[in-house]
C-alpha cells in the first residue's frame, strides 16, 4: 500500500521526524501539478468578485507554500547533501510556479478591477490591503513585462534563486570545515569554564573521543558560540587573531569562494531593476519594505552615524589604553576589540560572564520573558510538547488569549545550528 507523503501528510503541524530528502521532490512535483492546474481553471473563469477569485487564490498558492515552507525550512536547519539535492531539484519549479503565477494577466486584470470596482471601498481594511498587494507583487514579477522582457525576467529570476542557495550552502561549508584544534593549556588562557566544555564537545564530535575540558584537546570553530567566546576570553591575542581572519573571510577562497557568484547577483539585480523601471535593486527591495525610499534610509544612517561615532571612537579609545596598559605593545586591532571590551566590562562594572551564566539559566530566562509578554498582552504561553519538531531541544509553544481560546503558537528553538 502505498504511504501518504508526510511532506503533505499534515494539517496543523509537520510531522517533521518523519519528513527525508526523499519526499521533497514527489511532494513539489505533486502540489505544483495540483495548484498550477486550479491556477489554469481560475484564469478561465477570471471572476471578478474578492470571494470568487481570492479564496481559490490563497487554496492553491497556500498548497505550494506550506510543503516548499517546510522542505525550505529543512534546508537551512537540518542540511546534508541530500536535502541540498533535493532541493536543488525542486527549486526551478517552485520559482517557475511563482513567476507564472505573478505574471498571470487574467489573475491580475480581475484584481484592478476589484481594486476600481464599487465595492471596494466597502471591503474590510484587510482585505482592501490584500488586494492591492497582490498587485503590487504582480507589477514586481513582471506581470505588465514585454514577452521578451518576461523571458529574461524568468531566467534572471532562476539564475539569481540558484546563486542565493550557492552562496547560503558555501557560507555554511566554510564554516563547518574550520577548526582549530588547541592541545596546550596556555593556548586557551582566559577561557571560561564553559567555553572549555564546548570547545572539548566539539573535539570530541570530531573524532578526539579523550578530549576533556580540563586537558584537552579543544576545537575551535566558527559557529558563533565557539567563535564569540574565543574572541571575547583567548589571552593568546596570535590565535585571536587566526580565529578573526578566518571568519571574515569564510567563503573566500576554494570551493566555497562566494565572490564570483557576489558579484553575478549584483549584475542580475541591476539588470532586473531596470527591466522592473527601478534605478536599483535597492529600490525594488524597498517597493515591499516600509521605509519610504533609499535616501530615507541613508538619511537614517548618516544621523545614526553621526550620533554614535564621537562615543565609538572615545570607547576605542579607552579599549587601546587598557590593551597598552596591560602590556599589549601597539595600537588596537580588529581582533583585539571583543577582548578588550570584556575586560574592560570586568574592570568597570566588576562583571564576568562566567559569574552572571548560573544566575540565568534558559528556563529562567523563557519564564520571564513569558511572564513579560503574558502581562503586556494579556496572553498566556504553554508548551505543546506533544507537537513534533525537528531536533530534541525544539519545542512547540501555544498562545492562548484571556479565554482560554489558542489564537497563535511558534517553535523555539535556542540552539545554533
Amino acid at each position: 500500500m502505498h504511504e501518504p507523503n508526510p511532506l503533505l501528510n499534515w494539517e496543523l503541524f509537520p510531522n517533521f521526524p518523519s519528513i527525508t530528502a526523499d519526499h521533497v521532490v514527489p511532494a513539489m512535483n505533486e502540489v505544483i501539478a495540483r495548484s498550477s492546474a486550479e491556477l489554469e481553471d481560475l484564469e478561465k473563469a477570471a471572476p471578478r468578485t474578492w470571494h470568487g477569485l481570492l479564496v481559490p487564490l490563497e487554496r492553491l498558492t497556500d498548497r505550494v507554500a506550506r510543503a516548499w515552507g517546510v522542505a525550505t525550512h529543512l534546508h537551512n536547519v537540518k542540511n546534508s547533501t541530500e536535502m541540498r539535492q533535493a532541493y536543488a531539484q525542486t527549486q526551478p519549479m517552485v520559482v517557475e510556479f511563482y513567476n507564472r503565477l505573478g505574471q498571470s494577466r487574467p489573475i491580475h486584470d480581475a484584481l484592478l478591477a476589484l481594486r476600481e470596482s464599487p465595492e471596494f471601498p466597502t471591503f474590510s481594511q484587510a482585505l482592501q490591503r490584500t488586494i492591492s498587494l497582490l498587485v503590487r507583487d504582480a507589477i514586481l514579477q513582471g506581470v505588465g513585462l514585454a514577452p521578451d522582457d518576461r523571458e529574461r525576467f524568468n531566467a534572471i529570476s532562476q539564475e539569481l534563486a540558484e546563486l542565493s542557495t550557492r552562496f547560503t550552502n558555501n557560507v555554511l561549508d566554510a564554516t563547518q570545515a574550520y577548526c582549530l584544534t588547541l592541545t596546550q593549556r596556555e593556548e586557551v588562557a582566559g577561557l571560561p569554564e564553559d567555553s572549555l566544555r564546548l570547545a572539548a564537545n566539539m573535539a570530541r564530535s570530531r573524532g578526539q573521543a579523550e578530549a576533556t575540558a580540563e586537558s584537552g584537546p579543544w576545537s575551535i570553530t566558527l559557529d558563533l558560540p565557539s567563535f564569540l567566546s574565543f574572541m571575547q576570553h583567548a589571552a593568546r591575542r596570535d590565535l585571536r587573531e587566526e580565529v578573526y581572519r578566518a571568519y571574515i573571510t569564510r567563503a573566500a577562497a576554494g570551493d566555497t569562494d562566494n565572490l564570483p557568484g557576489i558579484l553575478r547577483i549584483l549584475k542580475l539585480r541591476k539588470e532586473l531593476a531596470a527591466l522592473l523601471g527601478f534605478d536599483n535593486y535597492a529600490a525594488v527591495s524597498l517597493e515591499r519594505k516600509m521605509a519610504p525610499g533609499v535616501a530615507s534610509i541613508e538619511s537614517l544612517l548618516r544621523t545614526i552615524q553621526e550620533a554614535a561615532t564621537d562615543q565609538a571612537l572615545n570607547d576605542l579609545i579607552d579599549l587601546g589604553d587598557l590593551a597598552r596598559a596591560s602590556g599589549q605593545p601597539d595600537d588596537i586591532q580588529p581582533w583585539d576589540v571583543m577582548y578588550w571590551a570584556e575586560r574592560l566590562k570586568e574592570r568597570r562594572f566588576g562583571l564576568r560572564d562566567e559569574l552572571i551564566r548560573p544566575y540565568f539559566p534558559l528556563p529562567a530566562i523563557l519564564q520571564g520573558l513569558f511572564e513579560l509578554i503574558e502581562n503586556l498582552f494579556g496572553v498566556r504561553i504553554e508548551s505543546g510538547a506533544e507537537v513534533p519538531t525537528w531536533q530534541a531541544d525544539v519545542t512547540y509553544y501555544r498562545v492562548r488569549n484571556g479565554e482560554g481560546h489558542e489564537i497563535a503558537g511558534f517553535y523555539l528553538d535556542p540552539y545554533a545550528r
